[in-house]
């Protein structure tokens, strides 16, 4: 077997493999043998097949399985043992002159084409700047946060009049065009949460009703035309909730409200623990501590990203785009042609960034350990678990939950290389300069949304 690389230039290269019958025609009888004896045909007793009727029957299958696993294992050692950095993976050229008999006596010859990964060459010195933003809570996003805190250890009560954030038990008919109730229509009793609606008029409209009141509604006007909500509340699919345009008669039979739990010590208790907290400065320092270490998180995404776009503008590379185009579209039969060109911009950037961290990892000897991945997971579910009780979780707990998310293949790629990425941001911050700058999560909010 031949194995040459032709350098079309400093992104491209085609790989030659030239296959002779010696390469190929032991492992093809050898192959035929061992099916021989495994075989059961009509005519032949099990295992004593023929090996010539086996060659007859299936000899050209299994020499094309044979070239195809020589030339996966020897073109993947070539580039390996070659130190052939390559982008995406070869692509066969098609060479429709070739014509051969496949009968064990062809000398084959196969040309890939290869993508060549780029130099490159990433300097980062203090003279790189970025912003880190410190995001504090204001008084809008902790009073939120702190009502519903209370709420979720709250009870339910019936008041007279509804009001804010309350929900209305309530009978639903559809009505006909000219008001009356539709006849065989949709018709259901169910929960319309005040805090679901959309349109502040008719918001406006539910507040201050008593028991038995009765309205009418616009149906997807309320709800801001989401079919998930209205199908819900009307037990219809949502297909069915998205084509809707009735309005309905609305019966409200009664009114539920989650009352807020008091502020004291046993509320205190059940949330931090026995006497962690003692008053109410005690209790709403604990969450602005709590909210703002979920908006530390936001600041850092932030951060990361302005280093990712700044450092993808200005780390200069050239990449094999015409190759890349090819091997997109070889591996991804369904991907068009219009696809192809909306999304290769972003495809390529990603790419760039991908050899800039590796870049990075391999000329600091950066290392990621299994801790490192472990603890990472561990501190994302954490943050999970406490969007829904700012209680912790218990430590061997948390663990074990840990321990099994990470089994999951695809779960432990991604946080392996959340964990790479967060390696290079740390050299990335440990070199270059950052300016501190405290910001309100709601400004903070307004500056990522235009970026």
């Amino acid at each position: 077997m031949n194995i040459t690389q032709e350098k079309i230039d400093n992104l491209n290269a085609v790989v030659k493999i030239k296959i002779s019958p010696e390469d190929y025609t032991e492992k093809v009888d050898k192959t035929i043998k061992e099916q021989a004896k495994k075989s059961n045909l009509p005519g032949f007793r099990k295992g004593m097949v023929p090996a010539a009727h086996i060659k007859k029957m299936y000899g050209r299958s299994i020499l094309v399985e044979t070239i195809n696993a020589l030339l996966s294992e020897n073109l993947n050692k070539f580039l390996t043992d070659n130190k052939v950095e390559i982008l995406g993976q070869p692509v066969p050229v098609v060479d429709n002159a070739k014509d051969f008999k496949w009968d064990g006596t062809d000398a084959f010859e196969f040309d890939y084409e290869i993508g060549l990964a780029p130099a490159v060459e990433v300097n980062i010195t203090a003279k790189d700047k970025f912003i880190q933003y410190n995001v504090k809570a204001d008084e809008e996003t902790l009073a939120s946060r702190i009502k519903n805190i209370r709420r979720s250890y709250g009870k339910m009560t019936n008041p007279e009049v509804s009001a804010d954030d309350d929900v209305l038990y309530a009978e639903l008919a559809q009505l006909s065009p000219d008001g009356s109730v539709f006849e065989g229509g949709i018709t259901n009793t169910g929960s319309i949460r005040l805090d679901q609606v959309k349109d502040k008029a008719v918001l406006k409209s539910l507040i201050g009703l008593k028991k038995d009141a009765v309205l009418e509604l616009d149906i997807q006007k309320t709800f801001g035309d989401n079919a998930a909500v209205i199908a819900k509340l009307l037990n219809i699919g949502e297909e069915e909730a998205k084509d809707l345009q009735s309005k309905f008669k609305v019966t409200v039979k009664n009114i539920n409200r989650l009352e807020e739990s008091d502020l004291n010590q046993e509320f205190f208790d059940k949330i931090f623990g026995e006497g962690v907290v003692t008053d109410e400065a005690g209790f709403t320092a604990k969450i602005t501590e709590e909210i703002e270490g979920m908006f530390k998180q936001d600041a850092d995404r932030k951060l990361q990203n302005d280093m990712y776009t700044q450092l993808t503008e200005n780390v200069k590379m050239d990449l094999p785009d015409e190759f890349l185009r090819k091997w997109l579209k070889a591996t991804n039969e369904k991907l068009s042609d219009a696809e192809l060109a909306e999304g290769y911009n972003d495809f390529a950037k990603n790419l760039k960034w991908t050899l800039i961290e590796n870049k990075i990892i391999k000329d600091n000897s950066i290392e990621i350990k299994y801790e490192d991945v472990f603890q990472t997971a561990k501190q994302r579910l954490d943050a999970q678990f406490r969007m829904y009780s700012p209680a912790p979780m218990p430590e061997d707990q948390l663990s074990q939950y840990t321990a099994t998310f990470l089994q999951e293949k695809d779960n432990a790629n991604r946080i392996f290389e959340e964990v790479k990425a967060i390696k290079v941001f740390e050299y990335i911050q440990s070199v270059a300069t950052l300016d501190q700058k405290d910001i309100a999560y709601n400004k903070f909010q307004e500056l990522v949304e235009t970026v």
